[in-house]
């Protein structure tokens, strides 16, 4: 994680517990830390660290924009290259095409992104600062023109057409994740404000998920559900 807090401001973020522990004021998507240390503190980790895959991030995301000017995860997956480290990406953001070049220098990379919904006006309501739906796909259109693993994480799933999205995402990726949302009183008072309180109902995970899961292994697409 080599940022605290993240610019994409997405309103049901589980990482926002982070702030009890950075003291900021500020809500949550309206700050962010920039660990600039980061890529020197991993060198001196992986000469002593046990192989396996290191994850590229777990409480923000490491293509946010700040990541423009500070190139921390590009620094970071230099560090880990030089080790032959196994890497998994999560990212919402087109940046992570900057860094095209180190990902096919991997022996083992994937880059999975962030897909919540098909739909732009959902996108907009819950991830409010983060590249819209269409821009994601096509950065997955370019990672698999480059031969790079990729994957998408529906996670949390959001309010979905469930063909609408196996058809945006049709041959575009190798792996599909699928997890259901985690609702804070927030976010429940989010979805009553907006009138979705239906997409509330633990039925609606139970059967989108199973519809996902099936379309998708009809196209071959390996499925994991997370919940």
């Amino acid at each position: 994680n080599p940022y605290v807090g993240c610019g994409h401001g997405c309103r049901y973020c589980y990482a926002s517990f982070m702030k009890r522990f950075t003291g900021h004021l500020e809500p949550w998507g309206e700050f962010v830390d920039v660990k600039v240390n980061a890529p020197q503190l991993l060198r001196k980790q992986l000469k002593r660290a046990k192989r396996g895959v290191v994850s590229l991030s777990t409480v923000t995301d490491p293509y946010q924009p700040l990541e423009e000017t500070y190139q921390l995860t590009r620094k970071c997956l230099e560090a880990l290259l030089e080790h032959q480290f196994s890497v998994s990406i999560l990212t919402r953001s087109f940046l992570c095409l900057r860094d095209i070049d180190l990902f096919k220098e991997f022996k083992n990379i994937q880059v999975g992104l962030s897909i919540t919904t098909h739909d732009e006006a959902m996108k907009k309501i819950f991830e409010p600062h983060s590249p819209p739906i269409c821009s994601r796909v096509e950065t997955l259109k370019k990672l698999r023109e480059e031969n790079v693993e990729t994957y998408a994480f529906i996670g949390p799933m959001l309010p979905l057409d469930p063909e609408s999205l196996v058809t945006m995402l049709d041959g575009l990726v190798d792996e599909v994740l699928i997890d259901k949302m985690n609702y804070s009183n927030k976010v429940k008072s989010l979805y009553r404000k907006m009138k979705l309180d239906p997409y509330l109902e633990e039925d609606y995970f139970h059967y989108v998920g199973l519809e996902l899961k099936e379309r998708f292994e009809k196209k071959g697409v390996e499925v994991s559900m997370c919940y």
